[in-house]
C-alpha cells in the first residue's frame, strides 16, 4: 500500500535571444515573415559553409547567466549533437555539451505566489535584506538550482497543413538559443509554471529575449517522475520528458496529468527505474493528456563530438565583467525595495516593475517628487490608462518623468484641486508642456484665502434659500450640491477642504 508520494520536476527551457543576426551567420534574426527568405549556406548546413560565432550571442549568454546567478566559464567551446529530424537541416545541431557557458546558478521563487495546497518543501530561505524580519512570509523563497545554461542554435519549423501535407520553414534555423537546465528541485506543477514565469520576467528585464511564448521564443521541456513510499520502502517511477510546452497553463496541466498517469501506472503496471532512460512525451492540449513519442536511453544516442569548424575560445575577465554589469537590479529585488522605501502596495510594485523601462521611468519621477504615493497613482491610474488605450509604452511618451513629478508636487502642495489635476494631465499629454506652465497659463492656482472663500460661501447661501430649507429639514445630502456651487462660484479654484469646512460652519449657524 502506498504511504505517500512526491512529484519531482526539472525543467529545460529553450529561450531565443534577441541578437540582430543568427548564431553563426549574418542572416537576420527575426520572427515570422515569408518562409525560407532569411537563410544562407551556413544556417542551411550546405557543404563547405563555415560558421562564425556572433559576438552578441556570447554577450547575451553572459547577461542571461549572470541574471540567473550562474558562474561564467572563462573557456568555452561548441559541440555537435547528432540526430535526425526533418527540420534539422545539417543532421546535427551546434550546441555546448561538457563545457557550458554558464553553470551552478539559481532562481528564487517567491513562496507566497504558490497556491497553499502546492507550496513545496525543499530548500526555503528568508531574505533578510528587506523589512519584515525572519518571520515575514513575504520574504520567504524556494530556491531552484540551475545546473547549466548552454548556447545552441535553433532548428527549422515543421508545418503540418490540412492533415495531408508537411512543409518546413528554415527561417528559424540557426536562431541563437540558450538552454536553461535545472536540477529536479520543483515539487508541483504550479511551481514549475512559476519557475518558467519567473525566468521569463528576469530575461525580459535584462533585455536578452522577447519571451513571447506564443511565438515560440520560450519553450519548456519538463522532466517529471514520482518518488513513492510504499510499505516503508522508497521507489521512483520512470522519468518522462514532456516536450515543447509553450504556455504556463500547458506546463501546469501537462505535469498534473503526467503525475496522475505515473501514479496509476505504478499501482497497476510497475516499471523499473533507470536514471539514464526517459520516455519522451508530447502534450495533446485538445485531449488534455500526454502521449508517448519515443524513448531515449542516454546521451550516447547523440554522438557528441567537438565542433571542428569553430575553435574553442577564452573570455577575458574584462569582457565578462563588462556584460555582467548590464544586469542591474532584478524585478523581485526592485519590488521589495520599492515597498520598503516608498510604502507602495504589492499591486503598485507589481505593475510598476512589469517592465524595466517603466520601473526606471517611475524611479526618476519619484526622485523628483514630494509625495511618491501621488506620483505612483498618477502613473498607475492616469498615465498607464492612456498608454494602454494607445497600445504604447513609456518609450513612446513625449513627456518626461519630470512632468509627472511636477504635477504630483502641485497636487501635494495644494496648488491645484484633484479635478484640476486631471485637466492639467490631459493638457500636458496633448501639448507636452510642463504642469507649472499650464497652471500659470490657465490661472489655476488654488484659492486658500479664508476671507475669499467665506465670500463665495455667503453668496451661494444667499442665492439658494430652498437648499438651506432642505438642509434644515434633514436633507444633509444638499451639502454636496452646495459645495459644487461654491466651487463653481470660485471658478474651481477654492481649496476643497477649506471650502467644505467653512460651508458646514455657516450651515450650522443657520
Amino acid at each position: 500500500m502506498i504511504d505517500s508520494y512526491r512529484i519531482v520536476i526539472g525543467c529545460e527551457i529553450h529561450c531565443q535571444l534577441t541578437t540582430k543576426t543568427k548564431a553563426f551567420c549574418a542572416c537576420e534574426n527575426r520572427y515570422g515573415g515569408m518562409p525560407d527568405t532569411r537563410v544562407c549556406p551556413v544556417c542551411l548546413g550546405l557543404p563547405g559553409a563555415m560558421p562564425r560565432i556572433s559576438r552578441g550571442y556570447v554577450e547575451m549568454g553572459i547577461v542571461a547567466g549572470t541574471a540567473l546567478n550562474c558562474a561564467i566559464s572563462r573557456f568555452a567551446k561548441f559541440d555537435r549533437k547528432h540526430y535526425f529530424y526533418p527540420d534539422l537541416a545539417k543532421g546535427y545541431q551546434i550546441t555546448q555539451y561538457d563545457i557550458p557557458l554558464c553553470k551552478d546558478g539559481h532562481v528564487d521563487l517567491p513562496y507566497i505566489k504558490l497556491p497553499k495546497q502546492s507550496q513545496p518543501g525543499g530548500e526555503l530561505y528568508w531574505d533578510k535584506n528587506f523589512a519584515g524580519g525572519d518571520n515575514n512570509i513575504d520574504n520567504m523563497y524556494k530556491r531552484v538550482r540551475v545546473e547549466r545554461i548552454h548556447l545552441e542554435e535553433d532548428v527549422g519549423k515543421s508545418l503540418h497543413l490540412e492533415g495531408k501535407y508537411s512543409y518546413i520553414d528554415y527561417n528559424r534555423c540557426g536562431t541563437p538559443l540558450i538552454e536553461i537546465v535545472t536540477k529536479p528541485d520543483m515539487n508541483s506543477p504550479e511551481e514549475a509554471a512559476l519557475f518558467m514565469e519567473t525566468v521569463q520576467e528576469i530575461l525580459r528585464y535584462v533585455g536578452v529575449t522577447n519571451g513571447n511564448l506564443e511565438e515560440g521564443n520560450m519553450r519548456c521541456d519538463a522532466n517529471i517522475n514520482l518518488t513513492v513510499w510504499e510499505d516503508g520502502k522508497e521507489y521512483h517511477t520512470p522519468i518522462s520528458e514532456i516536450k515543447n510546452l509553450n504556455s504556463f497553463r500547458s506546463i501546469r496541466e501537462a505535469c498534473a496529468y503526467e503525475a496522475k498517469r505515473q501514479l496509476e501506472e505504478f499501482m497497476t503496471d510497475r516499471q523499473p527505474f533507470d536514471p539514464g532512460y526517459k520516455n519522451t512525451m508530447g502534450w495533446n492540449e485538445v485531449e488534455g493528456k500526454t502521449v508517448i513519442q519515443r524513448t531515449k536511453n542516454s546521451f550516447v544516442d547523440y554522438r557528441f563530438v567537438v565542433e571542428p569548424d569553430i575553435k574553442p575560445f577564452t573570455l577575458s575577465e574584462e569582457f565578462i565583467a563588462e556584460h555582467a554589469s548590464k544586469v542591474g537590479e532584478l524585478p523581485e529585488q526592485k519590488r521589495q525595495r520599492l515597498k520598503k522605501d516608498f510604502g507602495l502596495s504589492d499591486f503598485d510594485v507589481d505593475t510598476i516593475t512589469s517592465s524595466r523601462q517603466l520601473a526606471e521611468w517611475f524611479e526618476k519621477a519619484a526622485s523628483l517628487s514630494k509625495d511618491v504615493k501621488k506620483t505612483a497613482n498618477l502613473i498607475l491610474a492616469e498615465l498607464l490608462a492612456v498608454l494602454n488605450e494607445k497600445e504604447q509604452t513609456v518609450a513612446d511618451l513625449t513627456i518626461t518623468p519630470e512632468h509627472i513629478a511636477q504635477l504630483s508636487n502641485a497636487a501635494a502642495e495644494g496648488k491645484i484641486t484633484s479635478k484640476q489635476v486631471k485637466e492639467v494631465f490631459a493638457c500636458m499629454m496633448e501639448t507636452s508642456k510642463y504642469p507649472d506652465d499650464i497652471i500659470k497659463e490657465k490661472g489655476m492656482v488654488v484659492v486658500s484665502d479664508t476671507s475669499a472663500i467665506e465670500g463665495f460661501v455667503s453668496q451661494v447661501l444667499a442665492e439658494n434659500p430652498k437648499a438651506i430649507a432642505d438642509y434644515k429639514s434633514g436633507k444633509t445630502n444638499v451639502v454636496g450640491w452646495l459645495m459644487g456651487q461654491v466651487m463653481k462660484k470660485s471658478g474651481g479654484k477654492a481649496d476643497p477642504k477649506m471650502a467644505t469646512s467653512l460651508l458646514r460652519t455657516e450651515l450650522e449657524k443657520l
